[in-house]
């Protein structure tokens, strides 16, 4: 039903499902697999390269020549984009949010922000606390005023056209899980903007799955997140035309481990970053899948996981935010 879609090929998909077993050993818990949504390919890949591949080939239907989007200063999602519009070449300018405060010029102006700069898109900063979309949407209209065809993302690509790449994750996990003739007891991964969620649970009610799924928050409180999640889920279910598959209780979104701030590295996810380096050779990153990773990590400490389980981690990507928190990992 997804072939509906306009879409463009930007990944390289399937995504490796790779078993990870020294950090299982090291946690004695589940048998804990990674889906490697790092692998997109896209500008050192990551999830937001799914989502790009319905929104970019919704633009180019549009007959637009530049896209806009917004996001932190060290956005994956703004990285991607920008990987994106060149590739496909279009025009693309980014509006970039301090939400950290953080005055290191690593932060600022390496990692995604180098990237930014690198595939040829132009930026400008906000202030942190702004609404981003409304900001996007006025700036939009003065390239508009300038003759231009412009394309507006909402942050993290989570609309339900962007999170039909999620619901395509949702499709090929349970074709690689059937094919290897296993049984995953739950998927998490690290949930945001909420597209990722949405889709993701999309996808598995409309197989009707029954795997569980659930989402570290890396930003909202709980009720805020699950509010999204569960909004975003009902019109991409409605985008494909079964309205009433997804229920309430399909969303569940654990935010204990937001730590400071969304941005802003916390002790388990730096350990989780350590983990998963030293025991798996895997990158995450501290805004979004060291946080999911810690989330999975302590869960397993305390017992929701168990030992005789088998659970599959969605690793969203992100590396290169790294190059920007050297400080955090060095210390």
């Amino acid at each position: 039903m997804l072939s509906r879609f306009p879409r463009v090929r930007l990944g390289h998909l399937s995504t490796p499902l790779e078993p990870m077993p020294r950090l299982s050993a090291a946690l004695g818990g589940p048998e804990i697999w990674v889906k490697r949504d790092d692998c997109t390919g896209l500008s050192t890949g990551g999830n937001k390269t799914r989502k790009l591949e319905f929104l970019m080939a919704e633009a180019q239907a549009q007959g637009a020549d530049m896209v806009m989007t917004q996001g932190a200063t060290q956005s994956n999602h703004a990285r991607q984009t920008a990987a994106a519009a060149a590739r496909l070449g279009m025009a693309c300018h980014l509006l970039l949010e301090d939400r950290t405060g953080s005055t290191d010029p690593n932060y600022t102006g390496n990692g995604n922000v180098l990237l930014d700069h690198l595939h040829g898109a132009t930026t400008e900063t906000r202030p942190g606390g702004l609404d981003m979309n409304a900001e996007m949407e006025s700036v939009a209209n003065t390239f508009r005023e300038r003759g231009r065809t412009v394309y507006t993302i909402p942050g993290g690509g989570s609309n339900a056209t962007g999170a039909l790449g999620y619901v395509n994750c949702a499709f090929e996990l349970l074709g690689q899980i059937n094919d290897l003739g296993l049984v995953f007891d739950h998927l998490v991964h690290a949930t945001g903007s909420a597209g990722t969620q949405a889709g993701l649970i999309t996808g598995l009610a409309a197989c009707n799955a029954q795997l569980p799924l659930l989402g570290i928050g890396v930003r909202a409180p709980r009720p805020v997140q699950e509010d999204n999640v569960f909004k975003l889920a009902c019109a991409t279910a409605e985008k494909l035309g079964c309205p009433d598959v997804v229920a309430r209780a399909d969303v569940v979104a654990n935010t204990d481990y937001v730590g400071e701030g969304y941005g802003i590295p916390t002790e388990g996810g730096l350990e989780a970053i350590r983990l998963f380096a030293e025991l798996e050779g895997l990158l995450l990153d501290p805004v979004y899948s060291a946080k999911g990773a810690a989330g999975m990590i302590d869960l397993i400490r305390r017992g929701t996981f168990r030992k005789g389980q088998r659970i599959v981690f969605l690793h969203t990507g992100g590396a290169a935010a790294l190059f920007g928190y050297d400080k955090a990992l060095r210390a």
